[in-house]
């Protein structure tokens, strides 16, 4: 049998109980794409479904493709609240694998925990945001710095209304690459006006976000 792009090894699956299985608050995975049109996308509902199965505060919904949405599968990681999702602005473009494994799971972990690994006087100066930010990580499977950034840009999502991240995938999706000019990840864009490449630290983000709204 072919191993699938994001398939857990023996040591992941020894990891993951530490990682997931005592998440304080519930998550649900929306699955935006169909299962009949791509391997991606079929692959990306098999993901959510066996971390589902495995971890009673992880759920999903597989919801069919949407016109708005240019690039499929799309994962949305929410926080659930009773039967009802709260959309956090936290998305995954593509099917993350590889290194971006790694970035998944953190991601799911910000949302249980509420961002609580972001630093303190970024909470506070996210308090006073008041403009919609949009947070694009251009990143890759084998991209080892995509992980720290895109553990921060989650972390910010979760922690203000006002921002947006994406995490794509480039090896999925190629176009992105030509249209923001990329030529080395973690590449990371804001608001489409400002671009950074490598890792950036929490205080360096906001500082661009600030430049982005002026």
């Amino acid at each position: 049998m072919d191993q699938k792009p994001w398939q857990f090894d023996d040591e992941s699956w020894d990891l993951l109980p530490d990682l997931l299985g005592h998440l304080p608050e519930p998550v649900r995975l929306h699955i935006w794409g169909d299962k009949n049109i791509s391997s991606s996308e079929r692959e990306a509902a098999e993901l959510a479904q066996i971390l589902s199965h495995h971890f009673e505060q992880i759920d999903y919904r597989l919801l069919p493709r949407r016109v708005n949405y240019p690039y499929y599968p799309v994962i949305g990681i929410m926080r659930r609240e009773g039967d009802e999702a709260l959309d956090l602005g936290l998305r995954f473009i593509g099917l993350p694998s590889g290194a971006q494994m790694t970035s998944f799971i953190a991601a799911i972990q910000s949302v249980s925990f509420r961002g609580m690994t972001s630093e303190a006087k970024t909470r506070i100066r996210l308090r006073r945001l008041r403009q919609e930010v949009i947070l694009e990580l251009v990143t890759s499977a084998d991209d080892e710095a995509g992980t720290v950034m895109a553990h921060r840009i989650s972390n910010l999502a979760v922690v203000s209304p006002y921002i947006r991240s994406f995490i794509i995938m480039a090896q999925d999706f190629p176009q992105v690459l030509i249209r923001y000019s990329i030529s080395h990840v973690p590449h990371l864009v804001v608001n489409e006006r400002i671009h950074f490449e490598g890792i950036i630290e929490e205080e360096a983000i906001l500082e661009q976000i600030g430049r982005a709204l002026k």
